[in-house]
């Protein structure tokens, strides 16, 4: 079987990497790229045998850019510190390494604030995670990167699980890293926010997360989703329409 190189960026995960870690201790190289952490995280990772390099924080797309380049193996496995690779992913990983493709989508499987969520649009959340190291790149988004692909891809059925928002503060913490960062993004492309953007379009995510993608179905986990959704995309726009008044 090819050899399989994972690579992680951090930054302050100390309450998520061990497990991250231990879920892939089976491949062949664990490449870290870390942008500051002062909790531990670093210590953990060179503890459990990962290569960890550090670099200041560009955005989520150029870092993982800088991850892969970091990558010696033929497969790369992306993964995200609040993430785990299960059995049954392992298992299937090794089955299609050598079927031919040169990428694989991954269902992912997301928990919020201690319960796993089977709507709002979260699941099954294909992602592009594992690839031909020489065959795919990050666009250098600030935020919501994705990989470009040169080749056929695939589907794997055994979802990641995914423990993205811990608690009610891991839920504020990332409202307003999220909000800040597309701001920014949209602003650099041209972008700009009328003023009724940001209560319109908050009000329309909200609505779209717990109706339209049933978010409902997932009771009052769905609703809070739905919420921070709406709150995260009203904080967007408000951002967006004060960076261009303060050009």
């Amino acid at each position: 079987m090819p050899k399989l190189s994972v690579i992680i960026i951090t930054k302050n995960e100390i309450q998520n990497i061990r497990a991250c870690l231990e879920s892939v201790s089976w491949v062949d190289e664990i490449i870290v790229v870390d942008s500051g952490s002062d909790d531990g995280t670093v210590d953990v990772c060179r503890a459990l045998g990962a290569r960890v390099y550090v670099h200041d924080w560009p955005g989520f797309g150029i870092q993982k850019n800088r991850a892969l380049a970091y990558a010696q193996h033929d497969w790369v496995l992306s993964l995200d510190a609040d993430e785990r690779v299960t059995v049954e992913v392992r298992t299937e990983i090794e089955s299609v390494i050598n079927a031919g493709k040169d990428g694989y989508y991954l269902p992912r499987l997301s928990q919020f604030c201690g319960r796993f969520i089977h709507h709002c649009g979260w699941y099954p959340d294909y992602v592009l995670r594992l690839f031909k190291r020489t065959q795919a790149r990050f666009t250098e988004d600030l935020v919501h990167e994705q990989v470009l692909l040169q080749g056929p891809s695939g589907y794997l059925k055994a979802p990641l699980l995914h423990y993205t928002y811990l608690n009610a503060t891991d839920v504020e913490r990332k409202t307003v890293q999220y909000a800040t960062a597309g701001a920014q993004q949209s602003y650099l492309r041209g972008k700009r926010a009328h003023i009724w953007d940001a209560p319109l379009r908050g009000a329309w995510a909200f609505i779209r997360t717990l109706l339209l993608r049933v978010g409902f179905l997932d009771g009052i986990a769905g609703y809070r989703i739905a919420c921070m959704n709406g709150r995260t995309t009203y904080l967007k726009y408000r951002m967006l329409r004060s960076l261009a008044l303060n050009d």
